[in-house]
């Protein structure tokens, strides 16, 4: 059974910064879509960042700038590192992955989840 645990969430001022951690178990690897995802209260699961296999990036646009995804193949591992926090980016922080190599952005695209991990952003 695919496994992925996040890691790294917590709270921190605004303008701080924090980096997550996904590590994929039981999941190949090789030739897979790796994302980020979040919700806040009240709201529906939307896409934050991802990467492909080949390390093609693409992020949400009140992110870009701010959010950096980047993975460790060696390591089934993928990173957001995210600066600039504001209060807005307040949710819990979903890793996700799907197999291919199409880097898609809708939350039914992704086949496997993490159980998520909470960022919360103080003002």
């Amino acid at each position: 059974q695919v496994q992925l645990v996040e890691s790294g969430g917590g709270l921190v001022q605004a303008g701080g910064s924090l980096r997550l951690s996904c590590t994929a178990s039981r999941f190949t690897f090789i030739n897979s879509v790796l994302a980020w995802f979040r919700q806040a209260p009240g709201k529906e699961r939307e896409f934050a960042a991802s990467i492909s296999w080949s390390g093609s990036t693409q992020y949400e646009d009140s992110v870009k700038g701010r959010f950096t995804v980047s993975r460790d193949n060696a390591k089934n591992s993928v990173f957001l590192q995210m600066n600039s926090l504001k209060p807005e980016d307040t949710a819990v922080y979903y890793c996700a992955a799907r197999g291919g190599s199409r880097v898609l952005t809708s939350p039914g695209d992704y086949m496997y989840w993490g159980q998520g991990t909470q960022v919360t952003v103080s003002s």
